[in-house]
């Protein structure tokens, strides 16, 4: 079971996902990432990138790469909304961004 679970699909949500992953990883907090829509604009910050390597799980909806952000390699897995989905199921809480 993951304790966290963000929807990031905001492009102005790297001000609060990144402090919030961080310290979801210094309290030991299960947590993983699903972007989606404008959200995936978010993962241009390499630092953003690094801070999701210590998450459970982190995704992007690759209809929506492709859409924003073209031919740029993805640095993380890419899915569906199926994958979303999926994670909800797992998901104690979610916070939508």
């Amino acid at each position: 079971m993951t304790e966290l679970f963000f929807i990031v699909s905001l492009d102005k949500s790297l001000p609060i996902l990144k402090p919030m992953a961080r310290a979801c990883n210094r309290n030991g907090i299960s947590w993983c990432c699903f972007f989606t829509g404008e959200g995936v604009k978010q993962l241009e910050d390499v630092d953003l990138v690094e801070v999701l390597a210590n998450s459970k799980r982190a995704i992007v909806c690759e209809h929506s790469w492709n859409e924003f952000m073209g031919s740029i390699e993805c640095p993380l897995e890419l899915g569906s909304q199926t994958s979303n989905s999926e994670i909800i199921t797992e998901a104690k809480k979610v916070i939508s961004l």
